[in-house]
């Protein structure tokens, strides 16, 4: 990473490799021999750091998968294996939120975190943040990561930074409009729940200055009628951003909006702490190495992260993702939340989806139509019925729509 004033993330693609190949060769001279869980990774699969002579040579080393992290964890806790320093050079710790499996524990040594804001700097200064912006961060200071390294890079940037945890939705709001803020971090999920918030306390959200949303932790800013639905009831444009906690922040959407996020790291080149080295993160992107009309040459994925490959159902014979429910359902403003079930009987998926209606609407209307959007988009008759007003329940972070019923 290089600093605002050495723009990297518009030097040529051959200076980008040079870079690139630079701290690979650092990271790997740096985790070989004192990483255990890379040393006996590498050793079992009968390849040495020392034979890395090139970027191509790369893809000799295996791939490393999040369930070889928790493995790594179980063996060693409460940190595993995957750790090249002393416990002593660790200043950071952080959890997975768990929506895929067991928590993993992941940590920084001073120096990654650093490492971990100045990606987080990238991601603001692609929406047009700067110095001058007022950045408000609802989410609760627990130990999933959050927008935790957003703190950070909001303090690299040099940019005010307001804590939102530890009130209820409504003083947030309140809060955003008496302290002048102009971005706020969040989850789509939550964006959505604080117009909601809004709209019952007749609390004009229209009317506060924010003009940037930036969303994380769940697909949503990259889900077409989401983002419009959230952009229509903030008056803002909103900005997807994809991480993950044992990887770090990897991809950010620019003002351009070419329709995807700009890539940055998968093997995570400044975090030789705790590495994730020919990481598989599970989602499923479209690559795109083509000019970006914002100038940057970082590769591109197209339409965002499409989903997840553990997330994908085959209900009836149809390839099912849970974005593309989303996209169907947002259509409909009068649903305020809804829930996916896929059910198996007698050996057959069956889909279930559960809405909410906004009072005054007709239930019965809103139900027959989505049933009928959903059937139109995926070509599969789903059975989607009526929930009482906030039985759903609600999500500051990660959302839980989608269930797998046995």
């Amino acid at each position: 990473m290089m600093t605002a004033d050495q723009p990297m993330e518009k030097a040529s693609r051959e200076r980008l490799r040079e870079v690139q190949w630079q701290k690979l060769q650092e990271l790997l001279r740096v985790v070989s021999g004192r990483n255990r869980f890379y040393t006996r990774k590498w050793r079992e699969a009968g390849v040495a750091a020392e034979e890395i002579k090139s970027l191509e040579d790369l893809r000799k080393l295996p791939f490393t998968h999040k369930a070889d992290l928790v493995r790594a964890q179980e063996e060693a806790p409460p940190f595993g294996t995957n750790t090249t320093f002393p416990p002593e050079a660790y200043s950071r710790v952080h959890q997975t939120s768990g929506t895929t499996g067991a928590p993993l524990r992941v940590v920084d040594t001073t120096e990654s975190w650093e490492w971990w804001g100045r990606c987080w700097e990238y991601v603001l200064r692609g929406a047009g943040v700067t110095a001058k912006d007022r950045i408000f961060l609802p989410f609760s200071f627990g130990p999933f990561i959050g927008f935790w390294a957003a703190v950070e890079g909001a303090r690299q940037l040099g940019a005010m930074m307001i804590p939102g945890g530890g009130w209820d939705s409504l003083q947030r709001l309140h809060m955003m409009r008496d302290l002048g803020a102009t971005v706020v971090c969040l989850t789509p999920t939550y964006a959505l729940r604080l117009a909601e918030i809004a709209r019952e306390q007749d609390f004009d959200l229209r009317a506060l200055p924010v003009r940037a949303l930036i969303h994380a932790g769940e697909p949503g800013a990259n889900v077409a009628q989401t983002k419009a639905r959230m952009e229509t009831a903030w008056g803002a444009k909103c900005f997807d951003h994809a991480g993950a906690s044992e990887v770090g922040a990897h991809s950010f959407e620019c003002e351009a909006q070419p329709g995807g996020i700009h890539a940055l790291v998968i093997t995570n080149l400044g975090r030789p702490g705790f590495p994730a080295i020919r990481y598989r993160t599970g989602d499923l992107v479209r690559l795109n190495r083509g000019p970006c009309a914002c100038g940057r040459t970082f590769a591109l994925f197209d339409g965002g992260l499409l989903g997840r490959s553990d997330d994908m159902v085959i209900v009836r014979g149809v390839n099912v993702y849970p974005t593309a429910i989303e996209n169907v359902i947002r259509q409909f403003t009068a649903v305020d939340e809804f829930r996916v079930n896929v059910r198996t009987r007698q050996a057959m998926h069956d889909l279930e989806v559960q809405i909410e209606v906004i009072s005054g609407h007709d239930a019965e209307s809103v139900r027959a139509h989505v049933e009928q959007a959903i059937y139109r988009a995926l070509s599969l008759r789903p059975t989607v019925t009526v929930a009482q007003p906030g039985a759903l329940g609600r999500f500051e972070m990660k959302a839980r729509r989608f269930q797998r019923l046995e």
